[in-house]
């Protein structure tokens, strides 16, 4: 019997409002994440440790970042026909950009035709998981749906919070209905307590979800969502099934972050989640070897941790301090720092992601905070026990206390 041939499309055109500032001048899914990392790192670690060779990223809202990230990172060998491929809304069906994920597709249906695959996995850019689809793709495989939707396990009382399978009671793996942030959902035959959640990630046959994306193209009352649209429509057929997360066994995972997924779409989200990369037990491991997430490794120095002028010893307690960062004389706790941080002598940094170009001067005092790009907290500074008409033009303070810098913006020194 032949090979299935599996095509991956990662739809990473998202505008990411709700994590601005931090995409101020990039896509969603270029955002950094735990130090080193791209968001959309995690979806091609996936994908790639999966067995997908053939993948394309389609892009659109200010790419620039997320094209390069993927033209220099995201390199497969072409021998055997592997590639990762960025591609930009083309207006190939006429003078527009793309009006909804389906809508992305159905512009982008040629990218289909060139490989004629059997199954397509449609992914999104933004999430942070570990998953092997090729099990899933098995599943989808037996079951005779025409598509299966990934989902994770949710307590009943949170269904308010995600887009909800609901699953016939006779068949489980049959999605009965897809509910948007439902106030009075049925629980799980099997786990009354609990609802199942959309992952967002979606594994078709290819046919199926050409034939769905052309239909939904030709409506005027769509949306052209994925999960607004074109599953629905799958759900009103009775063709579309439910993967549980509960059933992947990706190795390497621990009994502890197994089954994690996190949607990092707002300020506080993307917070928590780093959260969860420094506890002593990660929440989410990134040392798993056998499912490693891959990324662009910059060409800096070690992280270099020194006394200050004075010799007095800095510390750091369970924290991420990944290359080029130099650490002196300073206090660092439950801190994630990426390349080119330097926190001199004095300061005392808690609970706060600092990426890229950002420099803490000594004296400086910073907690609960998201600093990004060319950032600098000069002496004296206090960034996050200010009060919020305090501070600086240009920052947010969210209702927890997270107080985030934008791109290009200076902390200067507070009474």
């Amino acid at each position: 019997m032949a090979a299935r041939k599996i095509f991956g499309i990662v739809l990473a055109g998202g505008e990411g409002k709700r994590l601005m500032p931090l995409t101020e001048d990039r896509a969603k899914p270029a955002v950094p994440f735990g130090g080193q990392y791209r968001l959309i790192d995690f979806a091609l670690s996936n994908l790639v440790n999966s067995g997908l060779r053939q993948i394309v990223v389609l892009t659109q809202y200010k790419s620039h970042s997320l094209d390069r990230h993927v033209s220099q990172t995201w390199r497969l060998s072409g021998l055997l026909n592997s590639y990762v491929a960025s591609v930009p809304a083309q207006q190939r069906l006429g003078k527009r950009w793309f009006s909804g994920s389906a809508d992305a597709i159905l512009q982008s249906l040629n990218l289909v035709f060139d490989e004629q695959p059997d199954i397509i996995v449609v992914v999104g850019a933004d999430h942070v998981y570990r998953m092997d689809f090729s099990q899933m793709v098995d599943a989808h495989v037996a079951s005779g749906a025409a598509v299966t939707v990934s989902a994770i396990r949710q307590p009943i009382s949170l269904a308010n919070q995600f887009g909800v399978i609901d699953v016939d009671p006779k068949h489980p793996d049959r999605i009965r209905a897809f509910l948007e942030k439902p106030t009075d959902p049925v629980g799980l035959p099997d786990a009354p307590d609990e609802v199942f959640a959309s992952m967002g990630n979606y594994v078709f046959d290819a046919q199926a979800l050409i034939d769905e994306v052309r239909k939904d193209g030709e409506r005027t009352d769509s949306s052209h969502d994925m999960g607004g649209d074109i599953i629905p429509a799958f759900v009103a057929k009775g063709k579309a099934g439910v993967y549980d997360l509960q059933r992947n066994d990706v190795p390497g995972s621990t009994d502890r972050d197994r089954y994690y997924w996190r949607d990092v779409g707002t300020i506080d989200s993307y917070f928590e989640a780093h959260q969860d990369l420094i506890s002593v037990l990660p929440v989410f491991n990134l040392y798993n070897r056998e499912w490693p997430i891959f990324s662009q490794q910059l060409n800096s120095p070690p992280a270099k941790f020194t006394r200050d002028a004075r010799g007095a010893l800095g510390t750091v307690i369970d924290s991420i301090v990944s290359l080029g960062s130099v650490i002196s004389g300073a206090h660092l706790e439950r801190s994630v720092l990426g390349p080119w941080a330097n926190v001199g002598s004095g300061a005392h940094v808690q609970d706060s992601i600092l990426f890229d170009r950002a420099r803490i001067e000594g004296g400086a005092t910073v907690r609960r905070a998201i600093l990004d790009k060319e950032v600098v907290v000069e002496a004296g500074a206090r960034v996050g026990v200010n009060r919020a008409e305090d501070l600086a033009r240009g920052f947010i303070v969210t209702d927890s206390g997270i107080t985030v810098v934008g791109k290009g913006s200076r902390v200067r020194a507070t009474a």
